[in-house]
């Protein structure tokens, strides 16, 4: 039997992972009928069905779950062996994998890549912010970038940005002639600007002051799921709206947005770099984390 070449079996890997064509095509930069193509001539060149395809779905066939519980570990060492090489000649090289929500990524682009980049410049940075939380082993992603205390526990945390504050915030125009919420439980008799998670669920707003927690499912006609999509309605008058701060800032400076129940929204725990725990760290992952932790303290 011919010996399959090793891009050709990082290919079944990709698919197997993945159960999707669509997504190992997208996350190896090839062609989705290219990709097929490697299956087809990988399974006539070994002689088994690997995979199950229909025009819906992949699955692996038994033969094809067996080859890559075999195969997972070979090329884990690979990886490994290959970025035992970087060490060598001291300088990190190949593609970095992040992905990361739109607020996480701004603050990235802004403090760290510019650096990183200049210092490393044999090291491709592919940063996705599509917005959903994925799984970041299945996907393929060396790492991710989500809120500290939402990190799975199984993965290593590094936080940077500092801490995050939600506000509170609505036009003087709606708030004209209506009676400020001193609680958040006031929040039910006025019209709020909902947000829906990237999960499909609509997220609950969370309060602090004094030890005490209060998380409330507001009411409201219009639901947005983008951060500056919501201040820009509550600068319309559409409504009161909870966001970063960051994201307000300037709607705040220029008294286009106020603030409400400003004493019952406390800083809490900013966002973090996270990656497997269990695994090795590739050299470029570790040079973006001294980066970050370098872009932190100045």
């Amino acid at each position: 039997m011919a010996r399959p070449s090793l891009n050709d079996l990082a290919a079944f890997a990709a698919v197997a992972h993945h159960l999707s064509f669509r997504k190992a095509a997208d996350a190896m930069g090839v062609s989705r009928s290219a990709l097929s193509h490697t299956l087809i001539g990988l399974e006539r060149t070994l002689g088994v069905r690997l995979l199950n395809r229909t025009t819906r779905s992949v699955s692996l066939t038994e033969v094809g779950a067996r080859l890559l519980a075999n195969l997972g570990p070979v090329l884990q060492d690979l990886d490994t062996a290959l970025d035992s090489l970087a060490e060598v000649r001291g300088t990190p090289s190949g593609t970095l994998r992040i992905n990361a929500n739109k607020s996480g990524a701004a603050i990235l682009l802004r403090d760290v890549l510019p650096g990183f980049l200049a210092a490393h410049p044999e090291v491709e940075v592919d940063l996705v912010s599509e917005g959903r939380l994925v799984d970041i082993v299945e996907h393929g992603f060396d790492a991710g970038v989500r809120l500290a205390e939402a990190v799975p526990q199984d993965m290593v945390a590094v936080r940077f940005g500092g801490d995050v504050r939600f506000l509170a915030v609505a036009s003087p125009s709606y708030l004209e002639g209506r009676d400020p919420p001193v609680t958040p439980n006031d929040l039910h008799a006025h019209r709020c600007l909902r947000q829906r998670l990237p999960s499909g669920k609509r997220y609950r707003w969370e309060f602090a002051r004094h030890g005490a927690e209060v998380m409330i499912d507001v009411p409201g006609v219009l639901t947005l799921d983008d951060s500056d999509l919501l201040v820009e309605a509550a600068a319309q008058g559409l409504g009161i709206a909870y966001v970063p701060e960051g994201t307000a800032r300037n709607h705040l400076t220029s008294r286009q947005l106020l603030t409400v129940l400003e004493d019952w929204c406390p800083p809490g725990p900013g966002l973090a770099l996270y990656y497997p725990r269990n695994r090795h760290v590739p050299a470029g992952l570790r040079a973006f984390i001294d980066a970050i932790r370098v872009a932190d303290r100045s």
